[in-house]
């Protein structure tokens, strides 16, 4: 299927790994010129150069803290034409009301729900005046499946999914559609490394971690490049009539009981 996406030009968020690159690798793959965005200079230098042998030069970056909200102007100017916006940096840390207290809940937030609120609004300045443009939030499943012991998270997530429903219930006025792709547990190495850490704890053998998935829909977690194939086809004329909804990819995660 082509999904029409040759000669976009995409941003991709928190992609120096994880669902970001896998993102990044699925855009390049349709023929989109593809802007990382992270922290790490070094990294997304040794990114891009291993990526345009054979994108040929369709990939660029920008090393910058989306969590300072006067970084995104500098990005804007890097990037240059926007017709894809992929929201997809930080991670936020594990913890009940009383263990994250306001200064860690608002770090947290101004990377996770503040970079994405604000370069939405930079970004969709830009899709107005051509009256195209996708913007593509990542969120997570504790939105949905609410833990008291991640509250942070699963509210950020939350709140994410609102705003992208909201944006997108009236952004088709404007020629720009928003959703957001929320994933379950994805075998990214965040979670290979937490899982071996409880594994080394309840079975005193960090190789056995995947059996602490067992309990998940097929016995795993997903693999990155199955949400990033989905968020391609989001950001892809196919998915033309799709705004102001949350694909959760999950596997069925969400829709039944049971502890992870």
């Amino acid at each position: 299927m082509d999904l029409n996406l040759s000669g976009k030009r995409a941003v991709v968020t928190g992609a120096s790994k994880g669902i970001g690159l896998a993102v990044a690798k699925s855009l390049l793959a349709e023929g989109c010129a593809v802007h990382l965005v992270a922290r790490s200079e070094g990294v997304l230098k040794d990114l891009a150069l291993q990526l345009n042998e054979a994108a040929q030069d369709r990939v660029t970056y920008s090393a910058l803290d989306l969590s300072k909200s006067e970084n995104i102007p500098l990005l804007l100017d890097a990037s240059g034409q926007v017709d894809i916006l992929v929201n997809n940096a930080g991670a936020i840390p594990g913890g009940d009301l009383q263990r994250i207290d306001e200064q860690k809940w608002r770090d947290a937030w101004e990377l996770k729900v503040f970079g994405y609120i604000n370069l939405s609004r930079a970004v969709y300045k830009i899709m107005m005046q051509k009256k195209s443009g996708v913007i593509v939030n990542i969120t997570g499943l504790a939105a949905d499946r609410l833990d008291t012991h991640y509250i942070a998270g699963s509210s950020a997530n939350a709140s994410l999914n609102a705003f992208s429903k909201t944006l997108g219930s009236n952004s088709f006025k404007d020629g720009i559609r928003c959703l957001a792709v929320s994933p379950g547990a994805v075998e990214t190495d965040r979670l290979v490394t937490l899982m071996k850490t409880k594994a080394a704890v309840e079975f005193d053998n960090e190789d056995r971690w995947r059996e602490l998935l067992k309990g998940l829909p097929h016995g795993r977690a997903a693999k990155t490049v199955e949400v990033a194939d989905v968020v391609t086809f989001l950001a892809s004329e196919r998915a033309s009539y799709l705004s102001g909804i949350v694909v959760n990819v999950d596997g069925g995660h969400s829709s039944r009981g049971g502890a992870f």
